[in-house]
C-alpha cells in the first residue's frame, strides 16, 4: 500500500492510497485523481518523509485548530485583513493545512445539519422566510442571479462550495 501526499494546483493537501505506485500514476493519467476540496484534477505528487511509529502520537493538528477556532467564538474577521504571502494565516492564525482540515470539518457538520432542497433552494429560502415554511437549515443550489435577488430581499444566504465527494460517504 502506497500513501502518498498530494496537492491540487490551489494549495489544497491531502493523502491519496494506492496499491502501488503504478496504480497511482494510472489514475493520474485517466484523470481519475481529484481534490476532495475543490474538485480540481490538477494533481501533484508531494516530497514525503517515510512516517516512523515511535510510541505515543502528538494530538491531531486538525482537532487543536478546530478547538482553537471553537474558543474564538462568533468573531467577524474583515477581508481587507488577508496577507498576501499567507491569507489563511492572516484571517486566522492557523496553519493553511489545519485551516483546511477545520473547513472539511466544517463542511460535514453543515451537510450533517442541514436540509438538502436541491434546485428549490431560492423559493424554499423565500418560504422560510416569509413563514410559509417551518425554520430549519437547508441546502440546494441556486444560480448567481437568484442568489443576488434573495440578499437584496433581505434572505441571509451564504455561499458555501460543496465537493462532489462530500456529499457522499468517504471511505
Amino acid at each position: 500500500m502506497k500513501v502518498l501526499n498530494l496537492q491540487c494546483q490551489h494549495g489544497h493537501a491531502f493523502e491519496g492510497w494506492f496499491a502501488s505506485h503504478e496504480d497511482y500514476t494510472a489514475q493520474q493519467e485517466r484523470g481519475l485523481l481529484t481534490c476532495p476540496v475543490c474538485n480540481d484534477v490538477q494533481i501533484v505528487k508531494l516530497p514525503s518523509a517515510p512516517r516512523l511509529n515511535l510510541g505515543a502520537s502528538a494530538p491531531d493538528a486538525a482537532q487543536s485548530a478546530a478547538d482553537s477556532l471553537a474558543g474564538q467564538g462568533s468573531e467577524t474577521i474583515h477581508p481587507m485583513a488577508v496577507s498576501a504571502s499567507h491569507p489563511h494565516q492572516a484571517l486566522t492564525g492557523i496553519p493553511p493545512r489545519d485551516l483546511q482540515a477545520v473547513w472539511m470539518k466544517m463542511v460535514r457538520h453543515v451537510i450533517t445539519h442541514t436540509e438538502d432542497v436541491g434546485g428549490r433552494f431560492a423559493e424554499e429560502a423565500r418560504k422560510i422566510h416569509h413563514g410559509e415554511a417551518p425554520h430549519r437549515g437547508i441546502r440546494g443550489q441556486a444560480s448567481r442571479a437568484e442568489t443576488e435577488a434573495l440578499l437584496d430581499e433581505g434572505i441571509d444566504i451564504l455561499p458555501l462550495p460543496i465537493p462532489p465527494g462530500l456529499k457522499e460517504t468517504l471511505q
